[in-house]
């Protein structure tokens, strides 16, 4: 197939492509780069020589590779694009990055947003553009409807209709259909309908593009979608489904997709003073719906408007191929076509989607936990910053910053592998867990496929519970080790702190674990220095080990109160001197103030109901004048308001130990900084609001 008639570059500075896959995807791109201004095909990657070959001679391309390996591997490629089934679109994003090459990647990114952060971190750890490619976002079609939006050509935008759905008939067999490669009509199509819904409602709130989120604290975000579907007990996927999503603005839309019924494919949208109706928004001016690139606007009491937006010569994956080439410079695309963050936003809502109807993939099942998304055996990165300390008995290097797990509830298979992995990757050793978290299960699978339980400092917690006792830590102890998939831990807590219980008791129950090795040391979280020395006190009198570490609160904001019953905090100038005197290793929950510092919440937040438990906690004027000293210093430090207020606890002149609760690579990156930020006794004071003085 020869190139067709486009006015652009010369072929010496055309962006050379090369293309993982040879199916209908990747021959649609190939005619489209064909067409473009700015890109010519270089080589193609497939799984076998004579496909790679079929496929070259097909569109004239010089160079057939018989494995992506090799494509990739091709110093004349300088941008790929991943056409490959769904399942393999987040691994081999990954290591096209890691050979340097651009990425134009086959919606959806990913299986999951998990494995979409993994990706983005990927580009952005390499320095190469990456996208998504959802190419109608490139069209012409796709701007004007955006300015039509913003400009309120039909007012208030209130109701939004997406639909795309087909009827495959086509073979069981075909990836699309297929829970192994994350198939079935959401992630094959749906992606489209929740991708022009958030651009629609992000337009109509005057962003790129907006998010069905409502909730987001310190634990857990609430997404507003509700759905139903069919779900194929043969194949496990889904061939019809329906949601309905609410957007910031009290907008709504409704979502039809299915890869076993066709609709009619087509946007509308509703506003205050009008509608639009867009016939082809998924593919204007492609055959063979040429002359189909036109947005119907219909404006109260005016005769309907039809704008014609269809093009001429250059194809719809071509005017894609060339906004790839226009934007490498800033390593993602801009709004319309499909940034980072808004990948990440598609991925969410494609995740809430499913769950509310109850389709899983077999790569989201604990036995995935084996491989790293990045393919990779883990290993940590030598040009990590961690800093690491010692705790009597341990034996290993335990990690400045402690992986907190709250968050890895049944089901999140996918979201622990990305940040535990990543966490280990930066030099983290030690990963927090509790009884009471129903998390360990998660990060026991995790653990036992991981392969590096040698190098980790786990921990455990139990006895939560007024009225626990000995009987209570035996059992959740057992119960632990069971779902953790481990024979011991290496420091074991009691998760708060039973009056009712001689201090001897306990000591001589863990002690009896210690010895059979089923832990390796022990303390206390929540406890009291008041009950703390009682139960060394008592171990030094019995010739028994006492604790090796306690787990009250620190952080840089002060509590109203305890967020849950029976909890004990730090803060205070009169237990910071204890621990520093006692040299008692201290390790510090909610190190961060369940973020507050991160500029999440403003003191008009207090009327939200979500946020109840944080308004009640940490809402309070002094913690609000905290925050914009920690702005102020920031600034000048060059480092963001949450990194500094983790360098607060880091800085402390205590055995300091930080537990950290991200729910993002992003956010777990950000923290990492914090181990590298040196604070003066002068800043620190003035940070914590006891002098007025500035030190700076």
């Amino acid at each position: 197939m020869t190139a067709v008639s486009a006015t652009g570059l010369p072929p010496e500075k055309r962006l050379r492509w090369g293309i993982l896959g040879t199916g209908n995807i990747a021959r649609q791109f190939a005619r489209g780069v064909l067409g473009s201004k700015t890109g010519r095909l270089v080589a193609v990657g497939s799984r076998t020589q004579e496909s790679a070959d079929r496929f070259a001679d097909a569109f004239d391309i010089p160079t057939r590779h018989a494995s992506y390996e090799a494509l990739l591997a091709d110093p004349q490629v300088e941008a790929v694009y991943i056409s490959l089934p769904n399942h393999l679109h987040a691994l081999w994003t990954v290591r096209a990055a890691e050979a340097g090459k651009h990425i134009l990647c086959e919606k959806p990114l990913a299986t999951n947003y998990a494995e979409a952060m993994v990706a983005i971190e990927a580009a952005r750890e390499h320095d190469v553009f990456l996208m998504e490619a959802f190419m109608y976002r490139c069209h012409p079609q796709t701007a004007k409807l955006v300015e039509l939006i913003r400009e309120g050509a039909i007012g208030k935008v209130r109701l939004i209709q997406a639909h795309f759905s087909y009827d495959m008939k086509g073979p069981r067999e075909n990836v699309r259909q297929q829970n192994y490669s994350s198939g079935g009509g959401i992630m094959d199509v749906g992606c489209y309908t929740a991708s022009i819904a958030r651009l629609v409602a992000g337009a109509a709130l005057g962003q790129p593009f907006a998010n069905p989120i409502i909730a987001r604290d310190g634990y857990r975000t609430t997404v507003a979608l509700k759905a139903e579907g069919y779900i194929n007990p043969d194949n496990r996927v889904d061939e019809w489904s329906m949601a309905v999503v609410r957007f910031p603005g009290d907008i709504l839309a409704t979502l039809t997709t299915g890869i076993q019924v066709r609709v009619d494919n087509a946007l509308r949208v509703w506003g205050s003073e009008g509608s639009i109706i867009v016939p082809n928004p998924w593919k204007p001016s492609e055959p063979p719906s040429q002359g189909e690139g036109r947005i119907i606007l219909q404006r109260d009491g005016e005769e309907e408007q039809v704008i014609d937006l269809t093009l001429e010569g250059v194809p719809l994956y071509g005017i894609e191929a060339d906004c790839v080439a226009a934007q490498i410079p800033n390593r993602q695309a801009s709004s319309p076509c499909t940034s980072w963050e808004d990948t990440l936003g598609n991925m969410i809502t494609l995740d809430a989607w499913r769950e509310q109807i109850g389709l899983v993939f077999d790569t989201e099942l604990p036995a995935a936990l084996g491989q790293p998304i990045t393919g990779h055996r883990m290993v940590a990165r030598p040009d990590n910053n961690m800093r690491y300390g010692e705790i009597p008995g341990v034996g290993k290097p335990v990690s400045r910053l402690v992986m907190g797990t709250m968050i890895f509830k049944p089901g999140t298979v996918p979201r622990a592998r990305a940040l535990l992995d990543h966490f280990f990757e930066m030099g983290g050793t030690t990963i927090d867990t509790a009884h009471v978290y129903n998390c360990q299960e998660t990060v026991g699978h995790w653990v036992k496929l991981s392969g590096v339980r040698d190098q980790l400092v786990l921990i455990g917690k139990g006895m939560r519970n007024l009225g626990d006792g000995v009987e209570g830590l035996n059992t959740q102890l057992y119960r632990t080790l069971d779902q953790l998939q481990t024979d011991y831990l290496d420091l074991y807590l009691m998760h708060a702190d039973d009056p009712a219980v001689p201090v001897g008791e306990l000591v001589e129950c863990l002690n009896e674990h210690l010895r059979a090795g089923r832990i390796r040391a022990f303390g206390g979280s929540n406890w009291s220095i008041k009950r703390i020395l009682a139960a060394n006190t008592y171990a030094n009198e019995h010739g028994l080990t006492g604790f090796a570490a306690s787990s009250p609160n620190l952080s840089l904001a002060a509590w109203n109160e305890p967020m849950w019953v029976g909890c004990i905090t730090a803060s205070d100038p009169e237990s910071r001197r204890w621990y520093r005197a006692s040299k008692m290793p201290l390790f510090a929950w909610s190190s961060q103030a369940t973020g507050f510092f991160t500029g999440r919440y403003a003191p008009e937040d207090r009327s939200r109901p979500e946020l109840a438990s944080i308004v009640r906690t940490w809402f309070n004027k002094q913690n609000f004048v905290r925050l914009e000293r920690v702005r102020e210093l920031a600034a000048q430090r060059g480092v963001t308001p949450a990194q500094l207020a983790l360098a607060w606890v880091l800085n402390q002149p205590l055995d300091v130990y930080a537990l950290i609760g991200p729910q993002t690579i992003d956010e777990l990156n950000e923290s990492l900084p914090a181990l590298s930020v040196s604070l003066t006794p002068e800043e620190l004071r003035w940070l914590n609001l006891e002098t007025g003085t500035r030190p700076f």
